[in-house]
């Protein structure tokens, strides 16, 4: 249920609607607007008599909410929400570029393609250093010491850092040293994990699950925001389908759906979609053409020698002419680089 105030209401009769729901022990999230507030109900709305309501002067209308997920919802917050990572800005006009190796492998390669990111226009910097692979045996990363190779080169050119957590046991030491925390497609709907990061300060890049549908992956942001992190981004990096030629199926209507149903930007990842580094120029263009808040792509300084997914990773020189050629469709979709 979402309670609509008048233009003219004050905040004080914001405060007494949001105590009238918290007195029948419900929460609220209010969300001030550009001339309007909305007040959300969050919990059993049955206990909530919408007519009561509706006769207070401050009141404009009261709505109810079909879809499961409340606080993601665009219907509670109608106006884009706009995420700070590290005073890099994600939403909204914004268009957040983040680029790096797969996996961190040694510190003169970090900073190496680092320094060629930023300088292309890059305002984030990825790279793994917890693995989540398909087969036991392949290079599963270099762990804390990774994350370490990460701040060095952060240090060196000031880039905000975005790596995967696979474990609730690292949290605190990845609320330490990074700015984005990436949670992978598979752990999508570890609930457990989704409900720790919720305590966290730091803003959370949720990925789309191999096979999940929309309402299941903002369902796993609701999961985060509802324990208290209201700061999710979500990412679209391919889904499962039949075909088998490429890694994934870039689901490019995962943009304007998701701009439809919730107001967190959606960034995509035509690295991983692909699989292909020759795919991954036409698919990001294609991504900012359709609206999105940002393209994760991987780059690599010596991808035939890459110890993970060297064959999708762009060399720094392609990185750089794709970004040049992306900044030109992101002025005319209205997004700055």
């Amino acid at each position: 249920m979402i309670i609509v105030m008048k233009k003219e209401a004050t905040k004080q009769d914001v405060a007494n609607v949001s105590q009238m729901i918290e007195d029948k022990g419900l929460a609220v999230s209010v969300v001030d607007g550009q001339g309007v507030s909305v007040v959300g109900v969050i919990g059993d709305t049955t206990k909530v008599d919408a007519r009561q309501l509706e006769v207070l002067h401050s009141v404009d209308k009261v709505m109810h909410v079909g879809e499961p997920y409340k606080l993601a919802n665009r219907a509670f917050h109608p106006e884009d929400s706009i995420i700070d990572v590290a005073g890099v800005k994600v939403g909204g006009e914004n268009l957040a570029l983040i680029a790096g190796p797969c996996s961190v492998e040694s510190v003169e390669q970090v900073v190496e393609i680092a320094k060629a990111a930023k300088a292309a226009g890059a305002n984030m910097l990825r790279g793994g250093a917890f693995k989540p692979r398909t087969s036991p045996y392949a290079f599963q990363g270099m762990g804390s010491n990774g994350l370490d190779i990460l701040v060095e080169a952060k240090k060196i050119t000031g880039l905000p850092i975005v790596s995967e957590l696979m474990d609730a046991s690292y949290i605190e030491e990845f609320e330490e040293k990074v700015d984005l925390i990436q949670i992978g497609a598979r752990n999508m709907q570890n609930f457990d994990l989704l409900k720790k990061l919720g305590k966290v300060k730091k803003p959370i890049l949720l990925k789309r699950g191999l096979c999940a549908t929309f309402e299941e992956w903002i369902m796993s942001a609701e999961y985060i925001m509802a324990h208290g992190n209201p700061n999710v981004i979500l990412c679209e990096r391919g889904i499962r389908t039949f075909e088998s030629y490429t890694r994934n199926t870039l689901d490019l209507q995962a943009i304007p759906v998701v701009q439809k149903l919730t107001h967190l930007p959606i960034i995509i990842d035509p690295s991983h979609a692909g699989g292909k580094w020759w795919l991954v120029e036409p698919m990001a263009k294609a991504a900012v053409a359709a609206g999105c808040d940002g393209l994760m792509v991987e780059v690599h300084n010596n991808p035939e020698c890459a110890m993970c997914d060297g064959p999708q990773s762009l060399k720094p020189e392609k990185y750089a002419k794709l970004i040049k050629e992306v900044g030109a469709i992101a002025q005319i979709v209205g997004k700055k680089v």
